[in-house]
């Protein structure tokens, strides 16, 4: 009989992300209601010491692959330790973020254990003992409910800022297992030799509370820096849509909407951005939309929560100056 809700503790340079205390967060709840543990996976190489973050949110067991051939991230060694361990304990579901990492892992891990995958999802429903998932599709227009009754575990990746943190029980302890690494040459189909870094101030995009973005409104890679201030008084990151990328104005891995990333954040903060349907796909599951547009008739404004007719250049710097007092 499958027993266990796992969360993928996912790390990176020994640092949890954000979308696993949300994992471990609606995990405890789901894990309850079936009367089940909620056990985390962590790997790596020297990470034993996150294990005491991931107690207070819920984990029951934590099961610790910690190795020097897991120190950076490789699809073949992460899916060879992971698949082993599900083979081993037949877990009942299985849960990681909708990150990169999450993106790469799952379909593998998936196909590896013999299972199926609901993936990017935004919610999740205990229906007669199966868990029912709600995932965003046709670009965000529609939404579609999944269910695997046979399957098992079942799986699912799980878009970041969709599920609340719950509060952190400082008394509550896990049990630690030490999982052996059996990771052989055969299992690796590439070498990750170095992890080439940008360096950058800000939150990561996907996992960001605040988010400014650009569009092809901002008229140059130049202008984006009025967009830098008031995202620095926010503590918020900066983004842009397909059309600044493709300009040349920012890089894309700033790049939100359908070939770029997903993002819910708190606040989406639109600047001289049109809403095109594929920048709509990738932040309408946004909580409050901010608009920001010269255009009355921008289809922007038709999923803004607020919007503001008028010049971004006016605007932007009045709304920082603001914001800086009130936050002072």
């Amino acid at each position: 009989m499958a027993r266990g809700i796992w969360v993928f503790a996912e790390q990176r340079n020994g640092e949890l992300k954000k979308v696993v205390f949300e994992l471990l967060s609606e995990g405890r709840k789901i894990a309850d209601q079936l009367g089940q543990e909620l056990w985390a996976i962590l790997l790596g190489k020297e990470v034993k010491g996150l294990v005491e973050k991931l107690a207070p949110y819920g984990a029951d067991k934590v099961l610790v692959a910690d190795d020097e051939k897991l120190e950076k991230y490789s699809t073949g060694t992460y899916t060879k330790v992971i698949s082993d361990l599900i083979r081993e304990h037949q877990p009942f579901a299985f849960f990681l973020g909708n990150t990169a990492m999450g993106k790469d892992l799952a379909p593998r891990v998936a196909e590896r254990v013999g299972t199926g995958l609901s993936s990017d999802c935004t919610g999740i429903e205990l229906v007669d003992g199966n868990l029912h998932f709600v995932r965003p599709i046709y670009a965000g227009k529609a939404f579609a409910k999944t269910v695997c009754p046979e399957a098992r575990p079942v799986m699912a990746t799980i878009r970041p800022n969709v599920f609340p943190v719950s509060e952190p029980d400082a008394a509550r302890q896990a049990e630690v297992v030490e999982v052996p690494v059996q990771v052989g040459m055969e299992d690796l189909k590439a070498i990750v030799k170095e992890v080439v870094k940008q360096a950058s101030g800000r939150v990561e995009l996907t996992e960001a509370d605040i988010i400014v973005s650009g569009g092809r409104g901002m008229k140059g890679p130049e202008n984006f820096k009025i967009l830098e201030e008031l995202a620095d008084v926010l503590g918020a990151a900066v983004g842009a849509s397909r059309a600044a990328v493709d300009a040349g104005w920012r890089e894309h891995q700033y790049q939100v909407g359908q070939t770029g990333k997903t993002v819910s954040p708190s606040l989406y903060i639109a600047c001289g951005i049109s809403g095109a349907i594929q920048h709509l796909a990738g932040m309408s599951s946004s909580k409050v939309i901010v608009a920001i547009n010269k255009d009355p008739e921008a289809n922007i404004f038709k999923v803004a929560d607020y919007g503001i007719v008028g010049d971004l250049f006016e605007i932007v710097p009045l709304l920082t100056e603001e914001f800086k007092k009130l936050l002072a």
